[in-house]
Parts: structure tokens; C-alpha cells; sequence
């Protein structure tokens, strides 16, 4: 996968690919687009990471994360499911 620049500074990143990263089609996708439920970051690496960028996709309790080098070429990708916390009853 390739992560594209736009001229203002912009990730885009193919619809496609990432409707099928989330388990969705890309009708499915694009509703959740247009809802406005999927909502993204990006972190620009320092340091030890200087050069590199991550790029994160929330939609629900997923998150799609990518580690961009350089030339914005993914060289990591993961998909996260956040868990519920449940309180303790108390005794």
C-alpha cells in the first residue's frame, strides 16, 4: 500500500483498501464516511522515529494504524480493537 500526499499536506489513503482493512464494503465505508464516524490523526515521529509518521483510522472500537516512512510508504500496519471496561461489583 502507498499512502498518497495531496499539495496541502493531506494523507489519501484508497477507499477500497481501507474498507477492506475495517471487514466493510465500500458502500458500508463510505456511509460511515459520510456520517462523519470515522475519524483519523497523525503523529510526526521525533527523534529516533524523525523522518516517519502514524497515521491512525478510528471507526467504533477499531483503530487502523500505519507507521509511514519517508516517501510514505507503509512499513507497519495493525488493526486494534479496543476492549470494553466493565466496573467491579462491589461486595
Amino acid at each position: 500500500m502507498f499512502v498518497e500526499r495531496a499539495e496541502n499536506g493531506d494523507f489519501i489513503v484508497d477507499s477500497i483498501e481501507i474498507a477492506d482493512r475495517f471487514g466493510l464494503s465500500l458502500a458500508e465505508f463510505r456511509r460511515y464516511m459520510q456520517r462523519g464516524s470515522v475519524t483519523s490523526s497523525v503523529e510526526v515521529g521525533t527523534d529516533d522515529h524523525e523522518g516517519t509518521k502514524r497515521l491512525s483510522l478510528r471507526l467504533g472500537n477499531r483503530i487502523w494504524r500505519v507507521i509511514l516512512d519517508g516517501e510514505n510508504r507503509v512499513r507497519h500496519e495493525e488493526m486494534t480493537f479496543l476492549g470494553r471496561q466493565h466496573a467491579t461489583p462491589k461486595s
